[in-house]
């Protein structure tokens, strides 16, 4: 449940519940209310890459608007976007960052050593297959 996750991580409720909507709008996750509702992923974890869950919350991985591929907005100001020098560095530091990201999934970072040690949630109560329990 959303009250035990906040509880677990210290992060404010109203917070979490914000992402979970983002979360389950983009299919991550599926929610059932009620007494023995709660949360849990819609899909194995391995199939879950970490640069999809950053855009399902935080929008696009480019660092400037017209780098981006999913979400181009062309400078105001540019007189020619495709000769552009920041433009084409800022493309590559997205590419970078999607290349990272997008090959990680949700299961390996789950399973790292150093995120579960960070992590105040026993690792017996990730339920990394997906499915409500």
């Amino acid at each position: 449940q959303a009250r035990t996750i906040a509880e677990h991580s210290g992060a404010p409720s109203k917070f979490l519940e914000t992402i979970l909507v983002d979360l389950r709008q983009a299919g991550f996750i599926d929610s059932r209310r009620g007494q023995k509702g709660g949360h849990a992923l819609a899909r194995p974890a391995d199939q879950i890459m970490v640069g999809d869950l950053i855009r399902a919350i935080d929008g696009p991985l480019a660092p400037v608007r017209c780098a981006s591929v999913s979400a181009y907005q062309a400078c105001a100001d540019c007189p020619d976007p495709d000769a552009c020098s920041l433009r084409s560095l800022m493309r590559e530091a997205r590419d970078a960052i999607s290349d990272v990201l997008d090959r990680r999934s949700l299961r390996e970072l789950a399973l790292a050593p150093d995120f579960l040690a960070a992590l105040p949630i026993a690792e017996a109560s990730l339920n990394l297959d997906g499915g409500l329990s």
